[in-house]
């Protein structure tokens, strides 16, 4: 199991969770939008906004998230804030939220964290394990790989791995716009473009620490403050559909 088996790539499949995917998803428009309410020159903002309508998220709910971000509309005013922790056996984990309190987050999250078999670390104690990279996945059933390959190297992406019928395509963030363009002007689908934290280096887990790592990353995305989860552990494929299965 890799990154792509994470909570963070399912499709919501009911309305609440469709209901808490909106949420995040509005947070996030709304500090995008602090910067400008352009999408032509605010690339967050619109990356953010790709991201809503892919959930299909109603055009008015977009738009509203935004007017409150610029100031347009009265809304509340969410902090940026990456917590840094341990899972079971050492493994590093980042949180990525966005908070209206800090003082009701942080003891939160350090009682999640400690209920699964880890504990919150200090700043800058874990995040020297990942690299911030654009990466885009890619169904191998719908495009060859030297097709994807070809296209991603032109337009200027760093590495292009195939794992499990998946290719993934890491870019350098400020080429993400770009590299995203020339895949779609070359007809190349995908299933998910973002920019995360990649761990430099993976730990594995298996048996009761995986079980209890796999856990802990659920609730921590679960939560409600949380954008995003990157953790460095891996468990193999059959350990995580018993995982899957023990539910």
């Amino acid at each position: 199991m890799g990154r792509h088996a994470t909570v963070a790539g399912r499709q919501a499949s009911s309305a609440a969770m469709k209901g808490k995917l909106f949420t995040k998803l509005a947070r996030e428009i709304m500090v995008s939008a602090r910067s400008g309410s352009d999408l032509n020159s605010n690339s967050r903002l619109r990356l953010a906004v790709e991201k809503a309508r892919e959930q299909n998220m109603p055009k008015d709910n977009i738009e509203r998230a935004i007017k409150k971000g610029s100031g347009e509309l009265e809304g509340a005013s969410y902090e940026e804030i990456t917590y840094e922790g341990y899972g079971p056996q050492g493994t590093a984990i980042l949180v990525e939220v966005l908070t209206d309190n800090r003082n009701r987050t942080n003891p939160e999250l350090r009682k999640i964290f400690q209920k699964s078999g880890g504990n919150m670390g200090e700043m800058g104690s874990v995040a020297w394990m990942f690299k911030k990279r654009g990466v885009f996945d890619i169904d191998l059933s719908k495009h060859t790989e030297d097709q994807v390959m070809e296209a991603a190297l032109e337009a200027g992406a760093e590495d292009v791995v195939t794992d499990e019928g998946v290719i993934t395509i890491y870019t350098d963030p400020v080429l993400f716009s770009p590299v995203k363009a020339a895949l779609i002007k070359a007809g190349i689908s995908f299933e998910q473009a973002s920019i995360d934290m990649i761990p430099e280096n993976t730990t594995k887990v298996s048996s009761d620490a995986a079980k209890q790592a796999w856990e802990l990353v659920q609730k921590l995305e679960d939560y409600d403050d949380t954008q995003k989860v990157f953790y460095n552990f891996e468990i193999d494929k059959d350990e995580f559909e018993k995982i899957l299965a023990s539910k």
